[in-house]
């Protein structure tokens, strides 16, 4: 069971079907998602839902005036048949910069502008344009 592709593919479900918002299973890597989605700008706001068992995530999805959905695509990048791992420098730009790829490191998931910044690689979770 891949987390991650359930996560990506339930958000890119809730945006073909035009959902305000999503709810998904929680788990602490799909909180992080969240938090990365957030502070990026491609989701309204998020909320644990610790009181349903099992615990789930609402997903607030951002739309514009005309109402087209802020995120454009979600692609999974390192599977769990293959991993993908960049250097720094190597770190892919999604769209010429206008999409973010988030980065598994050693202090924790980001997204790959911040990778630069502080001059971590790691592993190439997913793509968000």
């Amino acid at each position: 069971m891949d987390v991650i592709g359930d996560y990506l593919t339930g958000i890119r479900n809730a945006i073909l079907a035009r959902k305000k918002e999503v709810a998904i299973p929680a788990s602490r890597l799909r909180q992080e998602l969240s938090r990365i989605l957030l502070e990026e700008g491609y989701i309204s706001n998020f909320q644990l839902l610790e009181k349903d068992w099992p615990s789930k995530i609402l997903i607030q999805l951002k739309y514009s005036a005309q109402g087209d959905s802020v995120i454009r695509g979600l692609k999974r990048i390192s599977k769990q048949s293959r991993r993908v791992y960049r250097k720094a420098k190597e770190l892919p730009r999604v769209c010429n910069g206008l999409g973010t790829a988030i980065v598994s490191t050693s202090q924790g998931m980001m997204a790959d502008r911040q990778a630069r910044k502080l001059k971590i690689g790691g592993e190439v979770v997913c793509e968000v344009w």
